[in-house]
């Protein structure tokens, strides 16, 4: 992990040792003896001290304490993760609060300054809109008390000055948080902060501060005032956008959005805080926020970070993914932002891998843009009308149960003693066969009725009492289930279940248009929707695709070459989404706007086309010989030294270049963002572009082999 610096962090500054659980009991006592407090929350932090049998506790304890009484579903629901001390340190505080104090301090030269410093810091006000058990204002405050000792100390050693009072207090510090017993035990961490704070020397006396009038409000952040602060540190909830409806419900969904009409409704949760966090900073105030790593991108991009970069809000610091210290299992990233102009350079660091302890690596450039990245912005890159009107990209079929899916000797007696039914079942393929079976065979088969209606789906008895018997009741207490919570809604709500009960018999979504066209070729492109790997393959016909695929309906070698070039994939990982430290293909934000070659000519489609070849029979050969699968091939390419896989994609490369017509010594990222650019403005103004596939006027079958995946005969 990147060391930000060698100054002292939140461990020095607890140095007064344990607080002692039984005068926290007394505390909560007389709380609830005071009716400050609803006796039922602060019962359940009575009990759970007495549960962990806590005889000593510091102030941190109460998260751990927080998240223990927490149902797991309840915390999932909620998006609500523990925060590690260090990881609010070292990502927010530091950056935001400590650093830019102690370069005044610094910089202070008179007695005056000095003294204006630290009236100033006096009069900080910090806000965490989703304070949880306090654990950010609680490492905050130990900053500002360790930023007013260092004022001290140089007011003693360079003006013999010792003559400075502490005026820090936990009175500015402002929470909010939805849940009563975060409420509670964030005033009782500020109080326990207070308690842990030892003077310097008698000149630096600490304010102890007050449990019982701290402003800690219990409210959602997102529908509450704010009040008005310098600094707004905080870990919003996380909740992706496609959970979201189903935890929070669609009444809440609703009102979120009418509320915040201009976040994009696949926007994530956590997207709606920052944009609000910017809204309430005033001018040049701080903020620091954690959000999963999808704000850098997409949609979650447009509602959150875009409107900050575009609305005056300056990246100063930030974490472009990160493998998350808590226990939840997810990539974030961390932004820090001033609300104006910033000037000087700005870091941004980032992780390698899956692991807690990847490497980390760190520069320090004039602009952060929003998509968190230190490679070319493509963020702006325009959808290109001929790459949608091609058809060309498509999502795998979504089977909605496990009832459509047969195990291959099931699948083998139904052919066997059912001869119609090669019509209805098929090999279906999965993002791990492709990956990581030998030879990327399918290892499951699928009932697919296609459009059929449900007595023309009878016609195949065998297959459809399957379905009937293993589909059709869940689907029933699905829609049963949904129209109950749409009766308890204020609006209408989703009725996916209501369709597929509907249609019973037939796949959840079954990409009819996908399908037909899929029928038309020889075999297809695909390549698994997550990966960390640029792994395309040609997949039969004869093999469905499942929704874990990204499906290209191209069968000619050229199409294939360009797809699996490091110019797409440089594209890909600029412009997809993520989930931990994989990349996600989503046709809207990669394939749409990616720009194909505009003028190659038939020798350069052809190199491109032979490169391709050469690259998938080398990936056999190894297959054969080693027994290695797709993804242990190309995490073999991944150690150094020289690898034949490595020379034939550099060949590849090298190809795909002089096809696009691409200078030597040109970032790549920077010419397909032009060429997208180009290719946009020609659209606009009614001229034709080349899209997707080879161009007509090449002869195909000239660039058409036949190596595919092909499923296991029977």
């Amino acid at each position: 992990m990147p060391k930000r610096s060698s100054s002292s962090g939140p461990d020095q500054l607890s140095d007064g040792g344990n607080w002692l659980a039984s005068e926290l009991r007394e505390l909560v006592e007389r709380r609830i003896a005071l009716g400050e407090a609803s006796d039922v929350v602060l019962g359940t932090l009575l009990a759970a001290i007495a549960e962990k049998n806590l005889s000593r506790l510091e102030p941190m304890m109460l998260g751990s304490i927080f998240e223990s009484r927490m149902q797991p579903a309840v915390r999932h629901s909620r998006g609500a993760h523990y925060t590690p001390s260090r990881a609010i340190y070292d990502y927010l505080v530091r950056p935001m609060l400590v650093e830019p104090w102690r370069a005044r301090i610094h910089a202070a030269a008179t007695e005056s300054e000095l003294f204006r410093v630290h009236d100033d810091l006096a009069n900080l006000r910090i806000l965490d809109p989703a304070c949880g058990s306090g654990n950010f204002l609680y490492v905050a405050y130990q900053a500002l008390v360790q930023l007013e000792r260092e004022i001290a100390e140089k007011a003693r050693n360079h003006f013999d000055n010792t003559s400075i009072v502490s005026r820090i207090s936990t009175q500015q510090f402002s929470g909010i948080d939805n849940d009563p017993l975060a409420v509670e035990l964030t005033k009782i961490t500020l109080y326990l902060a207070g308690k842990y704070a030892r003077t310097v020397d008698d000149a630096l006396r600490v304010d102890d501060g007050s449990p019982f009038d701290i402003d800690i409000r219990h409210a959602d952040a997102l529908f509450c005032p704010w009040p008005k602060v310098d600094l707004i540190l905080g870990n919003p909830p996380f909740q992706s956008k496609n959970q979201m409806q189903r935890e929070f419900g669609p009444d809440y969904v609703q009102r979120l959005r009418e509320a915040y009409p201009e976040v994009p409704g696949r926007a994530d949760y956590c997207v709606y805080w920052f944009r609000r966090a910017h809204d309430e900073l005033k001018p040049n105030a701080r903020a620091g926020l954690v959000g999963t790593n999808t704000i850098r991108q997409n949609y979650s991009r447009e509602g959150g970070l875009d409107y900050i970069v575009k609305n005056g809000g300056t990246i100063v610091d930030a974490v472009s993914t990160m493998v998350w210290p808590g226990k939840a299992v997810v990539h974030v990233s961390v932004v820090n932002w001033v609300k104006g102009e910033a000037k000087g350079p700005k870091k941004l660091v980032w992780q390698q891998g899956d692991h807690f302890n990847g490497p980390w690596r760190e520069i320090f450039i004039d602009y952060i843009p929003a998509s968190l990245s230190h490679n070319v912005d493509v963020t702006d890159a325009k959808t290109l009308c001929t790459n949608v009107r091609s058809k060309t990209c498509f999502q795998g079929q979504t089977h909605g149960h496990e009832g459509f899916l047969l195990a291959p000797k099931d699948a083998a007696s139904l052919l066997e003693t059912h001869s119609n039914h090669k019509d209805v079942i098929f090999p279906y393929l999965v993002g791990d066969d492709l990956l990581s079976k030998l030879h990327g065979k399918p290892s499951r088969w699928i009932i697919d009725f296609s459009a059929r209606s449900e007595m023309d789906a009878a016609h195949y008895a065998r297959a459809f009492q399957q379905v009937q018997e293993r589909v059709l009741p869940d689907r029933k207490v699905a829609a049963t289930q949904e129209e109950r919570r749409n009766q308890s809604l204020s609006s209408r709500g989703n009725v996916h279940h209501a369709h597929f009960l509907k249609h019973w018999w037939l796949l959840s979504y079954a990409r009819g248009e996908m399908m037909r066209k899929l029928q038309t070729l020889p075999r297809y492109i695909a390549c698994s929707r997550v990966t960390k790997r640029p792994i395309f393959e040609f997949i039969s016909r004869r093999i469905h695709p499942s929704d874990a695929l990204t499906v290209f309906p191209l069968a000619d070698d050229y199409s294939f070459g360009i797809l699996q070039s490091s110019l797409h994939w440089a594209w890909f990982m600029a412009r997809c989404s993520t989930l931990t430290a994989r990349f996600r293909y989503t046709s809207e934000t990669v394939f749409d706007s990616f720009p194909w070659p505009q003028s190659p000519t038939n020798k350069q489609c052809a190199a491109v086309a032979q490169a391709a070849i050469a690259l998938r029979a080398l990936r056999h050969q190894i297959s054969v010989e080693h027994g290695m699968n797709l993804r242990s091939i190309y995490a073999s390419m991944e150690n150094p030294g020289t690898h034949s896989l490595k020379d034939v994609h550099a060949a590849l490369d090298m190809a795909a270049h002089i096809a696009y017509g691409m200078p030597a010594g040109k970032d790549p990222l920077t010419y397909l963002l032009e060429l997208n650019r180009d290719c946009a403005d020609a659209e606009s103004r009614g001229l034709q572009i080349s899209g997707p596939g080879l161009p007509h006027e090449f002869q195909l079958d000239a660039f058409m082999t036949t190596d595919c995946v092909e499923p296991d005969s029977f």
